[in-house]
């Protein structure tokens, strides 16, 4: 076989592998659930944002198929990134998933793009709207395919967990789209 072949085939073959990864991502994402994202209600302080997030629903994704007991922990870094550390539990097993994240739109804060996959794939993450006090927190991205409805607790008391809720419909998500995650 003469090497501009071997050559040849080799990167179809790298294309057609990468073809085959995109349009494997693309046909696990999840449905839309809402086609009319709205941009983030209110400016994030991010000093106030840091610190450790349980979930209390979710728009059911192939990355955290199934957890329960899932949390989201955000520590400022030494270089000004963001760290992200996400865990859930499965049939007793806690899955843990690191990255970083960056502020995207510094006029407001509410818009961060986060790996955690090294710097060539990155996620948006904006924060919809949240409480005065940091106490709940609605997490979306502009395709409307992901969302995460976020507490300081985990189990928040059922006024608040309610009137969020409210608020994911109010924002045009179905929240009967979203799996409630079971804490403890």
């Amino acid at each position: 076989m003469k090497r501009s072949t071997a050559i040849s085939i080799a990167s179809g073959v790298a294309v057609a592998a990468i073809g085959g990864i995109f349009l494997y991502s693309r046909a696990t994402r999840p449905p839309v659930i809402n086609t009319k994202v709205p941009e983030p209600a209110k400016p994030v302080d991010l000093a106030r944002y840091l610190g450790k997030w349980y979930e209390l629903a979710r728009h059911e994704n192939r990355f955290e198929k199934g957890l329960d007991a899932v949390t989201a922990e955000y520590a400022l870094l030494d270089d000004g990134k963001i760290s992200v550390i996400n865990s859930g539990t499965l049939n007793g097993q806690r899955s843990v998933s690191e990255g970083k994240a960056v502020v995207a739109d510094e006029a407001t804060g509410a818009k961060l793009k986060v790996s955690f996959f090294g710097p060539l794939y990155t996620g948006d993450y904006w924060v919809l709207d949240h409480g005065d006090d940091y106490e709940w927190s609605i997490v979306g991205e502009p395709s409307g395919r992901y969302l995460w409805v976020l507490a300081r607790e985990a189990v928040p008391p059922s006024a608040l967990a309610q009137a969020v809720m409210k608020r994911v419909e109010e924002l045009g998500y179905d929240r009967w789209a979203l799996r409630i995650t079971r804490q403890g």
